[in-house]
C-alpha cells in the first residue's frame, strides 16, 4: 500500500497512524486486501504442491468448475513428462486455449446448457476402461455443478435448467442446493468415481463451500455421497409448482449412494486460506485484524446490517473486519434488479451505516462475477456513497427492495471489476474502521 500525505508511516511502509484515512488509501487498502485472498487461490501457484507421484498406468486427467481450466495448465506446467489424457470444463469465459494435451471444454454457468450435458458425458467415457495402475487426476472447483450437468434416468437437460433456475431464487443454502443436484445427476455424488473403478483417484479440489466439505464442491463427483440420505423435505416445498412434476418425485426417491473406493482428496485452496492471506496484508499495514469466519451464511441484507453494528462499535485502531462464506438472496414475486448476494450485502451495509465517517468496505466473489451484477465481481462502499448516489437520483431502499444492488453501484462507478479470475474460493468481504478524531 502506498502512504499518502496525510498518513504518517513508518520508514517501511507501514501505516502508524490512521485516524484521518483519505479515500484513496483506503480504496486501495481494501482492494490489495481482494487481490490477495484471490491470488492464495491461484493453481498456478499452489497446486503443483499437492500433486501426487505420477502413476505407473495411464494419467487421465478430468475437472469440473471455474478453476478447472487453470488448474489443467498448472498439471501440464509441472507434469511436462507424464503423458496425459483427459477433458476438463469450466463456464464459458473461464477457459483456456492454452492447454496442450488435456481438453478444455466450456459450458453455461449457472443454469446448464447442451454444452453442460455434452461435456459430462465426454468426461464420463473418459475414465471408461481403466485399471488398477491407472490414475484418474480429478480437478475440482465451485461452478462445477452447472459445467457438468448429466441428467438422471428419467430426466432431461430441460428439467435440470428449470431446477437450477428455482435454485438460484430459493434462499435454499449451498449444501441443499448441491444435495438438490447429486440427487437429479447421472455424474455427480460420487458417480464419475464409480464409473472410474479400478482406477486410482486423486481429487485436487478449491473450495467455495461453507465448511470445506469436499463432497459439496461442484456436487461432489468423485466422492461419495454422504448427502444420499439427505431430508429435502424443505426444498420440495420451496421447489414444488417451480420445476417440472418428474423433478419433485425424483427428489423423493432417495436411493443408495454408488461405491467408491480409491479415492483421495487433497484440498489446495479454501476460503479460510484466502482470509489469512489478506489478513496477513492488512498486517503488515499495521492494521487489527477481526476474521469473524470463513463460513458465514444467511440473507445478504441480513448480514450486512449485522455487520454495520459491527463497525459502528468505535474501534481505539484502525481494524479491518474480514468474513468469507455464501450468504443468499431470496427473490420474491417482485421486481429482480441487476445484483448479486455480495453487491446486495455491501448496499446493506451502507443503508445501515448511513454515511458513518471513517468506514469503507468491500465485498465480493473471488471467481470475478457477483451473481447479475453486471460484470463486476463485487463493489466498493464509502462514506460518502449515500451521498453520491442521492446526487444521482438513487435510492438505496429501492434498490435493495429491486434487488439491484449491482445496478446502483456501478452508476455510482464503484464496482469492482477484475474479468473471470479462473479460481473460486467464495465471497470476501472487508470492511476498514478507523478511529474519528
Amino acid at each position: 500500500m502506498v502512504c499518502e500525505a496525510s498518513l504518517r508511516c513508518e520508514a517501511d511502509g507501514r501505516v502508524t497512524d490512521l485516524a484521518q484515512w483519505t479515500d484513496g488509501a483506503a480504496r486501495e487498502l481494501l482492494r490489495s486486501l481482494f487481490d490477495a485472498a484471490v491470488a492464495s487461490a491461484d493453481p498456478a501457484q499452489v497446486l503443483a504442491a499437492h500433486l501426487p507421484e505420477p502413476p505407473t498406468g495411464r494419467c487421465v486427467v478430468v475437472g469440473a468448475g471455474k478453476a478447472a481450466a487453470a488448474m489443467a495448465l498448472a498439471v501440464e506446467a509441472t507434469w511436462q513428462d507424464v503423458p496425459l489424457t483427459g477433458v476438463v470444463v469450466a463456464p464459458y469465459g473461464y477457459g483456456t486455449n492454452d492447454t496442450r494435451r488435456i481438453v478444455v471444454r466450456e459450458a453455461r454457468h449457472p443454469v446448464p446448457d447442451e454444452a453442460s450435458e455434452a461435456a459430462a458425458r465426454e468426461i464420463l467415457a473418459s475414465v471408461q476402461g481403466l485399471g488398477p495402475d491407472d490414475l484418474v487426476l480429478a480437478l475440482i472447483s465451485g461452478g462445477g455443478s452447472s459445467v457438468l450437468s448429466l441428467p438422471a434416468p428419467g430426466l432431461t437437460l430441460a428439467d435440470k435448467q428449470a431446477t437450477n433456475r428455482a435454485l438460484l431464487a430459493s434462499g435454499l443454502d449451498i449444501r441443499t442446493m448441491n444435495a438438490v443436484r447429486r440427487r437429479l445427476s447421472g455424474i455427480k455424488g460420487g458417480k464419475l468415481a464409480a464409473a472410474a473403478a479400478p482406477a486410482r483417484i486423486v481429487t485436487l479440489t478449491i473450495s467455495d463451500i461453507p465448511g470445506d466439505d469436499p463432497a459439496a464442491i461442484a456436487s461432489g463427483p468423485t466422492l461419495a455421497d454422504s448427502y444420499a440420505a439427505m431430508d429435502l423435505s424443505d426444498a420440495i416445498a420451496r421447489l414444488e409448482g417451480r420445476v417440472p412434476p418428474a423433478v419433485i418425485e425424483r427428489l423423493r426417491r432417495a436411493e443408495p449412494p454408488p461405491v467408491v473406493a480409491r479415492a483421495e482428496v487433497r484440498m489446495i485452496a479454501t476460503p479460510g486460506m484466502a482470509l489469512q492471506a489478506a489478513a496477513a496484508v492488512a498486517r503488515d499495514a499495521g492494521l487489527e485484524i477481526e476474521i469473524l469466519g470463513d463460513d458465514l451464511e444467511g440473507e445478504s441484507a441480513n448480514v450486512g446490517a449485522e455487520q454495520a453494528a459491527l463497525a459502528l462499535a468505535g474501534r481505539d485502531r484502525p481494524t479491518v473486519i474480514l468474513s468469507g462464506g455464501e450468504t443468499t438472496v431470496t427473490i420474491g414475486g417482485g421486481k429482480a434488479g441487476r445484483g448479486g448476494r455480495n453487491t446486495e450485502f455491501l448496499l446493506a451495509l451502507g443503508r445501515a451505516l448511513d454515511g458513518a465517517p471513517g468506514v469503507w468496505g468491500l465485498a465480493g466473489d473471488t471467481d470475478g462475477e457477483d451473481g447479475a451484477s453486471g460484470g463486476g465481481a463485487g463493489a466498493l462502499l464509502a462514506p460518502d456513497t449515500l451521498h453520491r448516489a442521492r446526487a444521482l437520483g438513487l435510492d438505496v431502499a429501492v434498490s435493495l427492495a429491486n434487488h439491484d444492488s449491482g445496478g446502483f453501484f456501478d452508476a455510482i462507478g464503484d464496482l469492482v471489476v477484475t474479468g473471470p479470475t479462473r479460481t473460486n474460493v467464495n465471497d470476501f468481504r472487508a470492511i476498514l474502521v478507523t478511529p474519528q478524531a
